[in-house]
């Protein structure tokens, strides 16, 4: 099959899950109602709780959930050929992950705005609320530690930067950092506009957004801002200047930053998917990877790890931690949640489709495919290089649209660094709540307080990005093992949902089935991971390991006693005071 046929093919895929389940889904099994007052009404501060445009909070929630993870996954996941990817790409994000970020934002919204670890107590009980949160800050600190350790590769110009070749580098894109800085900029500038002195929304984004192209052009052209290559910051330094502006980000106004950063990006990478995809159309490249590769070199068994190396492409538990940490605070009415949730997973589907595509027909020739993707050592020793591989075959797609071939470059190392940025700062937020919900449930108030509950979310992302385990940063060491706590999360999620809809007498299949199926491929993952990690002594990891094992069998536990005690409501508020 060609290249092509399949994209079209997906395409259709996409547009018959969006319009016929997710209003099937709305409208007959979670049953959205217009009229119900949302949190960010009935709660509304003007710091985390406050009513949103749809388009503007669909931004927000898209560049949110859409980091590195969507690019990288998929990346690496193709050493299995581009079949198995596509496909779980694509179903798995219309039957699986879509269906867990619209559900994880409903629950969240008919329970104040609270996190899924806090609405997991009122369906499960308490005791599966402190597993969770503990496996939600594991999870979360670990994957933003992984994040800036690779930004600040990026960032840095390295042994492969060449300022007058920027299409060349694989690693290393330093002129990435004017735009992002600027974007961060625009950003509050725009937010002060909108929200202070009601600036109408389309004509102000739209001289933004023009604004932001012109930094993207200036990165592309003064790629280090002038500086000579040994004045520009090393890595470690990227790592604080990153640390910083998370910090910041994360207890800020969510109005002042986030959400106009995160809709000025997501106008960004619209851009960017429409541009690669007529590219791709225009090129009409051929498939340079096999279709199916059951036994690459090294590699695991493609079931499950080709599910739980694609996660964020897919499923991913960490858009139920956005869904239900800042966007259900932000939603002005329940019915845009298919619009928001179940709509921006499939965008984020989208990219990973284009990173699939990118890295298999965006290869120059077969021979260059297996070159890169020769065996599993080569690829989970150099996690950035993976990117590059991104970058380089989106750029040929742009190319064929007739832009120069460093400005694609440029254009597209931009779009991955600004994303893994506005879930750095998202993701912050997320773990800064999470820490707060520790401190309320084990009576430590002082927890609550935004400043220091930022602070212990930095130092752990600190810890993950910084801190290193013979020779190499803890995140790294233990990065194996983020893909099984997302995807655990994930099915643990669905379980959630799976019980909420039962006791309310709801059919449960549409959300039991995905939570069943995630679950068995991750339990099947980790006992093969722990059987590795014993056979080559690698105690830190297996120790790791076998405390994420011991957490998701104990909440399936108390999901389990939670479906014998056979409780029933129609009543949302019991389902509210619960856990309020």
């Amino acid at each position: 099959m060609s290249a092509a046929v399949a994209t079209i093919i997906c395409f259709v895929l996409y547009g018959l899950g969006y319009h016929f389940y997710a209003g099937f889904l709305a409208q007959r099994i979670f049953r959205l109602d217009a009229d119900r007052v949302t949190p960010a009404h009935a709660q509304r501060d003007d710091i985390d709780y406050i009513p949103t445009n749809r388009f503007v909070l669909f931004g927000h929630h898209y560049a949110s959930i859409t980091g590195l993870a969507p690019m990288l996954g998929p990346a690496v996941a193709v050493i299995w050929g581009w079949v198995p990817a596509m496909l779980w790409i694509v179903f798995g994000a219309i039957l699986v992950g879509c269906v867990h970020d619209f559900s994880a934002l409903v629950l969240s919204m008919r329970a104040k705005g609270l996190s899924i670890g806090k609405v997991a107590e009122g369906v499960i009980g308490r005791r599966a609320k402190f597993l969770f949160l503990a496996l939600i800050f594991f999870g979360v600190a670990l994957a933003m530690g992984v994040f800036v350790y690779i930004i600040s590769i990026l960032f840095q110009a390295g042994a492969d930067f060449d300022p007058n070749n920027l299409a060349a580098a694989r690693t290393s894109f330093p002129s990435a950092a004017l735009p992002s800085g600027a974007l961060m900029i625009l950003a509050m500038i725009l937010g002060v506009l909108l929200y202070k002195f009601n600036f109408p929304l389309a004509p102000t984004t739209c001289v933004g957004f023009v604004l932001l192209l012109v930094f993207v052009w200036l990165g592309i052209q003064y790629p280090t801002m002038g500086f000579p290559r040994e004045c520009w910051p090393v890595r470690t330094a990227w790592m604080w200047i990153l640390l910083a502006y998370a910090a910041l980000a994360s207890v800020l106004p969510v109005w002042s930053l986030l959400q106009a950063r995160d809709f000025l990006n997501s106008l960004l990478l619209y851009l960017g998917l429409l541009s690669a995809y007529v590219g791709f159309f225009v090129l009409g490249p051929e498939f340079s990877a096999p279709a199916f590769d059951a036994h690459p070199e090294g590699a695991p068994y493609v079931f499950p790890f080709v599910f739980i190396v694609i996660a964020c492409g897919a499923a991913s538990g960490f858009h139920g931690l956005v869904s239900s940490g800042t966007t259900a605070k932000q939603m002005d009415r329940e019915t845009d949640a298919r619009f928001v949730g179940y709509g921006a997973m499939i965008g984020e589907s989208l990219l990973g489709l284009l990173a699939v595509l990118a890295c298999t027909a965006g290869m120059d020739s077969a021979d260059a495919w297996h070159i890169a993707y020769k065996d599993w050592a080569t690829i989970q020793s150099d996690l950035a290089h993976k990117l590059g591989v991104f970058i380089v075959g989106t750029s040929s797609f742009i190319e064929a649209l007739g832009v120069d071939k460093n400005l694609a470059a440029g254009f597209i190392a931009v779009i991955v660094v600004s994303f893994a940025l506005t879930t750095l700062d998202s993701a912050t937020r997320l773990l800064r709540f999470n820490v707060s919900e520790i401190g309320s449930s084990l009576g430590l108030r002082v927890l609550e307080n935004r400043f220091l509950a930022t602070a212990i979310a930095i130092t752990a992302i600190w810890f993950f990005a910084r801190y290193e385990i013979n020779g190499k940063a803890a995140g790294l060491v233990l990065w194996t093992l983020f893909g099984i706590t997302n995807q655990l999360l994930a099915g643990l999620t669905l379980l959630v949902a799976t019980l909420y809809l039962s006791q309310r007498k709801r059919a449960i299949v549409y959300t039991a089935v995905p939570a069943v199926f995630i679950l068995i491929s991750t339990f099947t993952a980790i006992i093969q991971k722990l059987m590795g990690f014993w056979r080559a002594e690698q105690w830190l990891l297996l120790a790791v390991g076998g405390a994420l094992l011991v957490m998701g069998v104990l909440i399936i536990v108390e999901c389990v006693r939670a479906f014998m005690r056979k409780t029933s409501t129609t009543d949302e508020n019991v389902f509210i005071e619960k856990i309020v």
